[in-house]
């Protein structure tokens, strides 16, 4: 089976009709099925974020996605530690030339460590990194 890590962009655009990555997010979901999809606690604090001043209905529906991807048989969540974020700081350090975030530093390393190449992303720092950010390649 295919394993992709998702992005906190992709997570957004998904739920947010408004956004205008949805419908290419919705079509990209479906085009890479069967599939596995790696993601992070770190990203899904970005989400819970990004939705935090959206109302309570998104606030709600971010928290229900992110409830279902905890069960969901298809989904890993990968949880923060302090070893994980000590190494991603070592990356954000060594790379002062790029404007990657520290959950993107985590994102790589996770990436790195588990032999994933593609990402449900639009972020062009994946590409940077030398992944394939999925939502960028694209056509739908």
């Amino acid at each position: 089976m295919r394993v992709v890590f998702a992005d906190t962009g992709y997570w957004i655009a998904f739920l947010n009709p408004h956004d205008d990555l949805h419908d290419k997010a919705l079509n990209l979901s479906k085009a890479v099925q069967p599939a596995h999809i790696v993601t992070t606690e770190m990203v899904l604090v970005e989400v819970l974020n990004d939705f935090s001043d959206r109302g309570e209905y998104f606030r709600q529906s971010a928290v229900n996605l992110i409830r279902m991807l905890y069960q969901h048989p298809n989904t890993t969540v990968i949880p923060q530690t302090s070893v994980q974020f000590q190494s991603a700081l070592t990356l954000y350090e060594q790379r002062p030339d790029k404007e990657w975030s520290q959950t993107d530093c985590v994102s790589f390393k996770i990436m790195e460590d588990q032999s994933i190449v593609d990402a449900l992303a639009y972020d062009k720092h994946f590409a940077q990194a030398g992944f394939t950010a999925l939502m960028r390649n694209c056509r739908m």
